[in-house]
């Protein structure tokens, strides 16, 4: 497992961490790459947040769709969720609190970002899950314990997504209710599958506040 994703590169942008008031770990889609999503840190534009993008091995977190069978994706799925959690434990060794602490996907990413939090409840400063839901098989609902203790999520998706079903992203939403996260839910209407102007917008007040 460990040789999945963990020897890959991982960049960075902002804040020198050292100095930086808040860290988001920002997480790709499949077939993108690490630098792809990590030009979103110039569009959120707030120059004090640490940005840190890892780099999923052959471009992928795991093989399969995320609503098929848990362990079909294995192992690149635990995989996946170490190295979030072995970045979130490098934050917090260089002092940032997990308050101050962000992350961020989009599309097989924001799948990856939600299910950790969901995984590994906690009062994030913000998780947000550009057009993804949670990693569970739809006939073999998870179950999830914890509390976000008030966290902020964002899920947001087209209402045609080819790849989200939006009944998933509003079941996702339902579930981190009940973890105790302060949710905001936007299904866009007739949108590409893509990250929004409306969403940046978004991330950009809560990076501030």
């Amino acid at each position: 497992m460990a040789t999945l994703h963990q020897n890959q590169p991982l960049f960075a942008a902002g804040a020198p961490l050292a100095t930086a008031r808040a860290a988001m770990i920002l997480l790709h889609g499949r077939g993108a790459s690490a630098q792809d999503i990590l030009a979103l840190a110039a569009e959120f534009a707030v120059e004090d947040v640490a940005y840190l993008a890892p780099q999923a091995a052959g471009y992928q977190w795991y093989p399969n769709r995320f609503i098929a069978p848990v362990a079909s994706n294995e192992p690149w799925l635990s995989s996946a969720l170490a190295r979030v959690g072995d970045l979130l434990a490098q934050l917090a060794s260089a002092g940032v609190a997990v308050e101050s602490t962000y992350l961020l996907g989009f599309s097989q990413g924001a799948c990856l970002a939600l299910e950790f939090a969901a995984r590994h409840p906690q009062p994030y400063g913000g998780v947000f899950g550009l057009s993804g839901a949670l990693i569970e098989n739809g006939d073999q609902p998870r179950s999830y314990s914890g509390s976000l203790a008030g966290a902020t999520v964002f899920l947001g998706c087209s209402d045609m997504d080819a790849h989200i079903p939006a009944g998933r992203v509003q079941r996702s939403a339902e579930i981190f209710r009940q973890l105790g996260a302060s949710v905001t839910e936007r299904i866009y209407p007739g949108i590409e599958h893509t990250v929004n102007a409306d969403e940046i917008a978004f991330v950009s007040e809560r990076l501030r506040t």
